[in-house]
């Protein structure tokens, strides 16, 4: 498999604002407040990066508003690169997820009609120099709609190209989607160009037969992850194939982890740790960042992490 050159990485996707209800623990139809924060499964993703003292740039849209602003802002306090943001005009409008704090019955409303991420076009990933970067991470929903779906799959092949691994994390939506049966056909293209594949079991769902496809993907790309929530992941690299749990914690909300897994994951393996090593340390980040609140800000430091795995078992 292809080598990260460099901890520089490419994040292909979303990025939003997400409005908690407060204070933690309240249904969003009783908040007395909320508080902000940036979004975006690949926005998180990147923080999640750059928070573990690697560098990421993000590749997206953001509407030419106040939000499009604030987004663009919270990447810079976050370190992430916006060198390939772009600002759209007209009616599109970057997304907005009203999100609470519960680790039961957690209600997430999302905002995504005419979203300005999915004006991603070819002609802005055509001027990226792909070969001064290490990797390109994508996230599934920006195959959801045209342009955004032909700007992602020329990114994955540019990439590719230039030799750089092509990393992709399902991130299924089924709200972005026309139908299960576009979502399968896509992702299965966009699979055929990757070196690693995550997902979860019900992402694996939608391309196919679940754990039986994942394994016959992993015959023709280096790592597969499939993950299973509170069971855990089965992890397929090369001859390999072996099973990693979760650390328990007490959660106070669903969303973020599987989001600084990825983060936690792919740092790991820039910095040459194996495999086992790899996934252990995704499950961790994504075992702190259910017990904060937020997505983004929740995301672990190096330090953070490493204290964390030698406390928990």
């Amino acid at each position: 498999m292809k080598n990260i050159k460099n901890n520089h990485f490419l994040v292909l996707g979303r990025a939003g604002l997400d409005l908690y209800a407060d204070p933690p623990g309240s249904r969003t139809e009783d908040a007395l407040t909320f508080s902000s924060a940036l979004g975006g499964s690949a926005a998180n993703i990147a923080v999640a990066i750059t928070k573990l003292g690697a560098k990421a740039s993000l590749i997206s849209c953001v509407s030419d508003d106040a939000v499009g602003r604030y987004i663009i802002n919270q990447l810079k306090h976050y370190d992430v690169g916006c060198e390939h943001m772009h600002v759209v005009a007209g009616e599109a409008r970057s997304s907005l997820a009203v999100v609470e704090t519960r680790s039961e019955n957690c209600q997430s409303v999302i905002y995504r009609n005419g979203a300005s991420d999915f004006q991603l076009g070819e002609e802005h990933v055509r001027r990226i120099l792909y070969a001064d970067y290490g990797a390109l991470i994508v996230t599934g929903t920006s195959l959801a709609v045209e342009p955004s779906r032909s700007a992602t799959l020329l990114a994955m092949k540019l990439a590719s190209e230039a030799g750089l691994p092509v990393i992709i994390d399902i991130d299924y939506r089924p709200y972005s989607w026309a139908s299960a049966a576009e979502a399968s056909q896509t992702y299965m293209a966009a699979a055929e160009m990757c070196d690693i594949i995550i997902g979860n079991d019900v992402e694996f769902g939608v391309m196919g037969e679940g754990l039986a496809l994942a394994r016959r993907l992993a015959k023709t790309t280096a790592i597969v992850i499939y993950k299973m929530g509170e069971k855990g992941s089965i992890t397929f690299a090369g001859a390999q194939e072996f099973e990693t749990g979760i650390y328990p914690v007490t959660a106070l909300k669903p969303t973020g982890a599987g989001d600084s897994f990825m983060g936690a994951f792919i740092t790991s393996w820039a910095d040459g740790l194996d495999i086992q090593a790899c996934v252990k340390r995704g499950s961790a980040a994504a075992a702190i960042v259910v017990t904060k609140v937020g997505c983004a800000p929740a995301m672990p430091a190096a330090e953070e992490l490493d204290q964390f795995m030698k406390d928990h078992a």
